[in-house]
């Protein structure tokens, strides 16, 4: 199941290369067709996952590269299986947003899109670290080219500044990946699966070395403040769908390499880190705030507003408690449909007027009814209002941060007060008042196909806020393993790493 899922987005992407480059409705209406299928094998995985349990599902494993110890191993828990839903959600979401946007070399968009998402999957279930770093090397491919062909003026700087900022990252974690292989075949065989690796024993220092090189990693794609800079010409100059895609999905990656590797990997050096990387955190949710208050684009203003919030998902997995782990996977979810829908109802503003600037507008709840009903919907969303998604998983997020560092979590409330301060004031500026300029006048309110877009992240941000009893269900269970599991292997690692230090 996991590697239909996987794969099929990847030979949707050969497919619809195969296809004729004209006429551009061939390969757009291609795409999105096959985009669906990923999204009901997922549907389908959901159903079949067993809530109760908190421990991999779905598992595959076979030989890959025997010399080397590789296998292709997979599988799936409470954490990884909604932000699995979310990627082939979002996706065909994105490439029917793209109708209306992307007009030049639609073909290669539609299939650059699939390979995307077909490797951001690949990360999502892999259980042997070599098959991870492969996947997650690959996702740099299509994103280079989305940005560099599709974006804005500034297309260029944007591009090389991301891709420069992940390989470093990704370079040390390589260098960290061949250390614990190999330390561990010192005392059995040599394998990358991560269900061996997390009892590799390790003195102090390796451990701090390796976590270190890991969270680096992983905290340059979140991003966290001050490894953030790449993040606002990213999603400034990418097209609308590559935007969405970033903050819906790939800032995401980030978190859930801490869930999944550098925490439970290394358990004592992720203990010993929780002043710096919450402190952190709690930097970047008052940071991202402040700059994004007087921000005079509005993309730019949704790029730090992301900044503030991912510093939120940090703050709650590094509480180390139930809430806390359980808010930040939700908190990820909610922060993808509501930033993915900012983000496309900014590109449909854009492709009439084409500025993003606030000063450029006002007035357009008389001109743009429906436009400014859901932009309102989803900004309150944004800001945490109660009902809505972003509501359930920051209150858990700071209920499970008052218990373990309450100091921290006060300050961080502070995000909360700021965050609907710079909201509100980019919708008013936008919405009300007088209609000073005559092209706002003659904006053309959403069409069938654009209501179509948003409308599913709408309802699932009510359903979310006002049900979110199901979405917790699967992953709390995983939560309790995982944090059970972290707390043993740390009292383990202690002894281990006494060990390797008198040796």
């Amino acid at each position: 199941m996991l590697s239909l899922i996987v794969f099929a987005p990847l030979v949707a992407a050969v497919f619809v290369a195969a296809l004729p480059s004209e006429p551009v409705s061939v390969a757009r209406r291609a795409a999105f067709a096959f985009s669906l299928v990923p999204f009901l094998l997922s549907l389908f995985l959901l159903g079949s996952f067993d809530a109760s349990l908190g421990t991999m599902q779905f598992v595959e494993q076979a030989s890959w590269i025997p010399s080397l110890g590789v296998t292709y191993t997979v599988g799936v828990d409470g954490f990884s299986i909604w932000l699995i839903l979310l990627t082939t959600f979002l996706t065909p979401i994105v490439l029917l947003a793209g109708w209306g946007d992307v007009h030049k070399n639609v073909k290669a968009y539609m299939c650059l899109m699939l390979l995307l998402e077909g490797s951001m999957l690949g990360c999502l279930v892999a259980l042997d670290l070599f098959l991870f770093f492969l996947w997650w090397e690959l996702m740099l491919f299509p994103m280079f080219f989305l940005i560099g062909v599709w974006g804005g003026p500034n297309r260029h700087y944007a591009t090389i500044k991301f891709v420069l900022f992940t390989m470093a990252g990704s370079a040390l974690m390589l260098v960290a990946i061949l250390y614990l292989a190999l330390a561990n075949a010192q005392t059995a065989q040599l394998t990358f699966d991560i269900r061996s690796l997390y009892d590799v024993p390790l003195s102090m220092t390796e451990q701090t070395w390796l976590f270190a090189a890991f969270a680096l990693a992983f905290l340059i794609k979140v991003p966290v403040f001050p490894l953030h800079t790449w993040l606002p010409d990213a999603h400034t100059e990418a097209p609308t769908g590559g935007s969405v895609i970033l903050a819906g999905v790939l800032l995401k990656l980030g978190t859930y390499g801490f869930l999944r590797f550098a925490i439970p990997l290394f358990p004592i050096a992720a203990y010993e880190a929780i002043p710096l990387i919450a402190g952190l955190a709690v930097v970047g949710i008052i940071y991202g705030a402040m700059v994004a208050l007087p921000q005079p684009d509005m993309k730019r203003l949704v790029a730090y507003s992301s900044v503030s919030h991912l510093g939120f998902v940090m703050l709650g997995l590094y509480a180390f408690n139930n809430a806390g782990v359980s808010g930040s996977v939700l908190q990820m979810i909610n922060h993808g449909l509501s930033t993915g829908a900012l983000f496309l109802l900014v590109g449909f503003i854009y492709e009439r007027r084409h500025t993003r600037l606030i000063e450029e507008y006002g007035g357009l709840w008389s001109v743009t009814p429906v436009f400014a009903s859901l932009f309102l919907v989803v900004t309150l969303s944004s800001i945490g209002l109660p009902g809505t998604n972003g509501f359930v998983g920051e209150f858990l997020i700071l209920l499970g941060a008052f218990r373990s560092q309450p100091w921290m979590a006060a300050v961080a409330t502070l995000g909360v007060v700021l965050g609907a301060v710079y909201m509100l004031r980019m919708y008013k500026r936008v919405f009300f008042g007088e209609v000073t300029n005559e092209e706002n006048r003659k904006l053309v309110d959403l069409s069938a196909r654009e209501i179509a877009v948003i409308a599913p992240l709408v309802v699932l941000i009510f359903v979310i806020g006002l049900y979110p009893k199901p979405f917790l269900a699967r992953i709390e269970p995983t939560a309790k393993v995982y944090l059970e599991q972290i707390e043993a292997k740390a009292g383990e690692s202690q002894v281990a790493a006494a060990g390797a230090s008198r040796r």
